[in-house]
Order: structure tokens, then sequence, then C-alpha cells
């Protein structure tokens, strides 16, 4: 007897069910064969693998191997490139336990082990034959026949006067049962890698697909719309960011083709046009790092600001911050989100290149900060270089920067500069770089901190110094064995260089 049901999880479509009783004759499995593995399930390190002569000692490896093969989507849609929900329809076999309504909510704390854990798929429907019960579903690879419970559980059920009999229903599982990641890998080449993570950028899912990828893109796109609430456009990027503005040729996969997002990082709000602008989510901790090492009153100099990440957070402390980008689309969304977020009358924009913004705005705010009354002055100086792929080369434009005498290096800026790096030892790597462009050895006084890893050996990091007067006055001879300048405090990273 087949029934349609009423909607069931998070899907909101008919489930089809097909009821009987479990003889001992049809029961799941032999009845003998249950009370062994019974036994063997209450052994510590003993669990099984599957309902045949195997056992295995690792349980959370075989459950997801079990699981990925019973609610994996069906084998022909393998080289699907057009979407077509209709084909992920199938069909498998689930225990349940039926009982009276008014007792599951007591019962469900007890038969957490046994009930089906199973995103999308509710653990207590409406039993169709009578309407003062419901069924319970239980976890398959656990229930085989009522032998199958624990004493505790047993228990539960003869006080709750439970019938534990347990049947089986045929549940017939949708597009909308599935996971991005399994319908993805049940899709693509078989051993293939599997695309089911995105950058999130508002309504926007920004992928990066590998070549293996593309004969699938616009399908991809369309299962990360369809699962992931809020997202409307996938779009992947076709190229490197490696022009003046920093932004990429993108393609839309699926979806619309408004690239006018907003999104909300550490309680700020920035809204942009992303096909125009840069930016990424995964800098967001970075973000929040950088503006906890200044204090109010502090000032700050962004150097390749974007649309405001470091720049607005700063400026919300109290700090005095100058912010530049050359993209212009990138400042005037930098004076937008000022305003926005309520600091620009805190915040100084500027659209120049990087080298152009150190030698003018930058320069005569440190000839004046760095003047004969610095020594009054207790707020610091810092200078973010966030330009990974160029940055160090900016480094170059502190070389003789200011006039005059210096004052004490513990009023010189501090700068944090990011860079890329496939070396073996990238902080190292990083910090012989960027000491060759300034004409100094940075080892024994900067700090490196990985931000991140951006690729299968890439790293991004930030390279930490306070620049020396050497470096940044005119007329004064640098002593390559005593620096004049202290080391900056060795920062924890993630990772051992």
């Amino acid at each position: 007897m087949r029934i349609l049901w009423r909607p069931f999880g998070f899907s909101r479509r008919l489930l089809k069910v097909e009821s009987c009783r479990i003889t001992e004759s049809e029961s799941l499995i032999p009845l003998a064969w249950a009370s062994l593995i019974q036994k063997l399930s209450r052994t510590p390190g003993i669990f099984l693998l599957d309902q045949r002569k195997r056992f295995s000692t690792m349980p959370e490896i075989e459950t997801n191997q079990r699981d990925s093969e019973l609610f994996s989507p069906p084998s022909d849609v393998r080289g699907m490139t057009e979407l077509d929900r209709t084909a992920f329809k199938k069909t498998i076999t689930i225990p349940v336990l039926k009982v009276r309504k008014e007792i599951v909510n007591k019962l469900m704390r007890s038969l957490k082990r046994a009930a089906l854990q199973r995103p999308g798929i509710k653990r207590v429907i409406e039993d169709p034959e009578d309407e003062e019960s419901r069924l319970i579903m239980l976890d398959p690879y656990k229930m085989f026949t009522d032998d199958s419970f624990e004493k505790g559980e047993l228990s539960i059920l003869k006080q709750l006067n439970v019938n534990p009999q347990i049947t089986k229903y045929n549940l017939e599982l949708t597009y909308e049962n599935f996971k991005s990641e399994e319908i993805l890998k049940a899709v693509l080449p078989e051993g293939q890698d599997v695309t089911s993570g995105f950058s999130r950028v508002g309504h926007i899912a920004h992928l990066n697909l590998r070549d293996h990828q593309l004969p699938y893109k616009h399908l991809i796109g369309q299962v990360m719309i369809d699962k992931n609430p809020g997202i409307t456009s996938a779009v992947n990027k076709i190229n490197n960011i490696d022009n003046t503005y920093r932004n990429f040729q993108m393609e839309v996969l699926s979806g619309e083709e408004n690239m006018m997002t907003k999104v909300r990082e550490n309680n700020y709000t920035y809204e942009f046009d992303f096909s125009k602008v840069y930016w990424n989510p995964r800098l967001s901790t970075e973000h929040s790092r950088i503006t906890e090492l200044l204090k109010p009153g502090d000032v700050l100099f962004d150097v390749f600001a974007g649309v405001g990440p470091f720049a607005i957070p700063v400026a919300k402390k109290n700090c005095t911050v100058f912010a530049n980008d050359l993209n212009p689309e990138s400042h005037k969304w930098l004076l937008h989100n000022c305003k926005l977020n309520k600091v620009d009358q805190k915040v100084k924009v500027f659209n120049l290149d990087g080298k152009d913004f150190l030698q003018g705005p930058v320069r005569e705010e440190l000839m004046q900060q760095l003047g004969p009354l610095s020594k009054e002055r207790k707020h610091s100086v810092h200078i973010v270089m966030n330009l990974p792929a160029k940055a160090i080369e900016f480094l170059s434009a502190f070389k003789s920067l200011l006039d005059g005498q210096p004052c004490g290096s513990e009023l010189f800026p501090i700068v944090h500069c990011y860079s890329f790096s496939k070396d073996a030892n990238p902080a190292k790597d990083v910090q012989q770089r960027a000491g060759t462009v300034l004409g100094i050895s940075l080892e024994a006084c900067s700090s490196v901190h990985l931000v991140r890893n951006v690729a299968p050996n890439k790293e991004m990091l930030c390279i930490t110094f306070r620049i020396p007067a050497a470096i940044l006055y005119k007329n004064q001879t640098l002593n390559g064995d005593n620096h004049e300048d202290p080391p900056i405090k060795r920062q924890r990273t993630d990772k051992d260089f």
C-alpha cells in the first residue's frame, strides 16, 4: 500500500511510504545474527561495519561511509551538466517505531542513540493509519529488530507502555533531501575534487572552480543557490587579481546578475559593487587583529584601503585614519561606507597610487607627527599595506622619506606589510624579500604573522616592523651590526614556520 504523506523536513515535498511488519522470516537481518550484533556492539572497541562478517574499530569513519552510501543520490545522475532535480528521487528503507503521540517528546530524549540523525528528514512523522500515533524514524545502521534496543531504552519503552516492535518504511528522497556536497559528488566524475565551499559576499556565492569542474559550472552554481538560503547569485572567478585595480573578471554561473551587495563584518556594514572592487570575507579575522593593535588616538595610514575594512573599524576607535585606494570604484565606495558607518569625519580619503600616497600625504603627516613636538606625543603610528602580490615593492618608498633629525625610535611608524609566499620557510622568505627592498636585515627586528593558507603551498603573511631612522631619514647611516630599534614583540601564529 503506497500512501502520500504530508510535507516533511525542510523539503516540503510529499513523502511516499510503504508499511509492513517485520516478521521472523522477513526481518532486516537474521535474528541470531542480530543477537550477536547486540553483544558485540556492547563490547568496547568493536563496531559493526556492515551486515556481514566484518567489523571495524573506527566507527566514525565507517558510519560516514555507510551514511554516504545510503543517503547518496541515484548513480544515474553521474555526468549531468544541466540540473534536473527530478532525477534525484531515490527510495530507501528506514526502520520506525510506532508510539502514542502524547509521549513522543518524553520518549525522544531517551532514544537519541537509536533515532535517525539526518538533516532534512523529520525524526517523527504522522502515522497514516492512526492519527493518535506517531512514527519515530530510527537509525537504519543500528536498529534492526526489537533486540537492537539497549537495556535502558527497553526499560523506558516498557514504562511508557510502548511495543518495541520495529516496522520498516520506504522513504522516497528527493533533490531537496540531499546536501550540496552529496549532489556534486554524485554528478562530477568519480574521484574528482568536489566544490561545495565558496566565499559568501552578501547575496553572492563566489566560487573558484578548477578546470575539471568547468563543464559542470552552471549546475554547480545552481546547486549553491538552491542549498544556501539568501544566496541568489553564483559567480566564478575567471582570471587572477593581478590588475591595477585589484578586481577580477567574473562569470555569472546561475541566478541574478546584480553585483551590488551589502555585507556585515565585525559589526560594520559595507556596500559595494562586487564586480568592480576587491573584497575577501576570509580576511575578517585579520581585519580584527590589526584593529585591536591600535588604541584611541593612534594614527593609521591605510595604503591600499579598498572599501574600508581596516579604516572604518579603526576610525570607530577614535583614531585618525588616512585611507587611500587607486581604484576609483573603491574610492567611491570607501567614501560611501565611511558615511554609512558614521566615521566620515575621522577618515581622510585619497584616490592615489600607493607610492604617491606614501610620498605625499603620508610624508606630510609624518613630518608633523615626528617633528620638534613629537616627544610629547603618546600615540602610535601604524601603516597598513594590504596588497599581498606587490606590497613589498612599495617599501622602497620609505627610503629617505623624511628630512631633518630623527626623534626617538619608539615614535617611528610601525608597518604591517602583507605578502604571499610559496617558499618552504615562508616567514623567512618574506623577511628576506622585505629586507632586500629596504636594504637592511629584518630578521631580528620584525615579526611575521600567518594570515591564511591561500592555496596548496601558498601562504598569505603579514610582516610587522618599525621603520628604522636610517631608512626613514635622509643623510642617515645604518649600522648593520647594532640596529638602533628594539625588535617588535614576536606574535604567536597558528603555524610553526
